[in-house]
């Protein structure tokens, strides 16, 4: 929008302007509207969970809206960014309506909104970029036939949403490991020198997180709730796939995979296959380490992005030799 209106503004400081932009207002309208969402009443299953009771709850919806309207203002959109924005919109107000809602959405119904929207995601990918899968580490490519491309696109998003999710239950936490997957992600954008305006859009986001963790750092005055999680979730699954290497995801985002994704798969086994395997691992995995092993909050928080730092690093490099 601001391309168009003012044309002749160059596209670093049009950059700069968005992103103190978004980071000022996520802060501001936080501030604001905090006291309006709704409030959380504890959660018996998780840790420490009742020391959430009365806190606002939702806050995700507000820096989504802010990151929202600064892509709209400030980054060179085109149809398949606009359609992903939509669906972004969509999961954050799904997330939002379950975070409000006196009586929780069922997993069923929230499992089959987020199958949706990976669907229609693995559509636009489709339509808009092919087929191709770049194994990064391996320096190959390979072309899938679309159906099992779309897929492993709909699993990768449908998992990615959900692990995010699954990751929020500490102070700081999932904002600042989606921050380091995300920056992760644009660092080997520009390695493997992409062209596409994605890259602004996490950067973007990023922002946003970060005006959202001023208000949420430990001790925290509101949450994110679903709102933003499963968004957050949803935009780390559309961000590796424009880097065009979407088997990344697995190690730029392996702790938010294991923290929020063994609880998944623990379910999962004893649901469906009567299975109990995992009896002594306490999931998600943030809950484990602050009851069995005594981590504080901050310490939580820190050391799992410590070992994503890390990780992040070793693929990096990796992709780097690799190129």
């Amino acid at each position: 929008m601001i391309s168009l209106l003012f044309p002749q503004l160059p596209d670093a400081p049009r950059a700069f302007i968005g992103l103190l932009f978004v980071f000022a207002a996520t802060i501001f309208f936080t501030a604001k509207l905090a006291d309006h969402l709704p409030k959380d009443g504890g959660r018996d299953y998780a840790h420490d969970g009742k020391l959430s009771a009365g806190k606002p709850r939702g806050a995700g919806i507000i820096f989504v809206l802010v990151f929202v309207a600064g892509a709209l203002l400030f980054a060179p959109l085109h149809p398949e960014m606009i359609i992903y924005l939509i669906l972004m919109v969509i999961c954050m107000m799904t997330g939002y309506l379950d975070d409000a809602s006196k009586n929780p959405w069922g997993e069923y119904k929230k499992g089959f909104l987020d199958l949706c929207v990976a669907a229609m995601v693995a559509f636009t990918y489709l339509k808009f970029n092919g087929s191709d899968l770049d194994l990064a580490l391996f320096g190959v490519t390979i072309t899938l036939p679309a159906w099992l491309f779309a897929i492993l696109t709909v699993v990768l998003v449908w998992a990615s949403v959900n692990v995010t999710n699954c990751a929020d239950g500490v102070d700081g936490l999932s904002g600042t490991l989606t921050i380091v997957t995300l920056l992760s992600i644009y660092v080997l954008d520009l390695i493997r020198e992409r062209e596409d305006t994605y890259g602004f859009l996490i950067l973007l986001l990023c922002v946003c997180i970060l005006g959202y963790l001023w208000f949420n750092a430990t001790p925290s005055k509101l949450m994110m709730g679903d709102a933003g999680s499963r968004t957050m979730g949803l935009f780390i699954s559309i961000a590796i796939l424009k880097l065009g290497a979407p088997i990344l995801y697995i190690p730029v985002a392996l702790v938010l995979i294991l923290d929020g994704g063994l609880g998944l798969i623990k379910v999962s086994l004893i649901r469906f296959l009567k299975l109990h395997i995992m009896k002594n691992i306490r999931t998600p995995l943030h809950d484990h380490v602050r009851k069995n092993w005594n981590w504080s909050n901050t310490q939580t928080v820190y050391r799992f992005a410590i070992i994503q730092i890390m990780i992040s690093l070793a693929v990096i490099y990796c992709v780097l030799s690799v190129g």
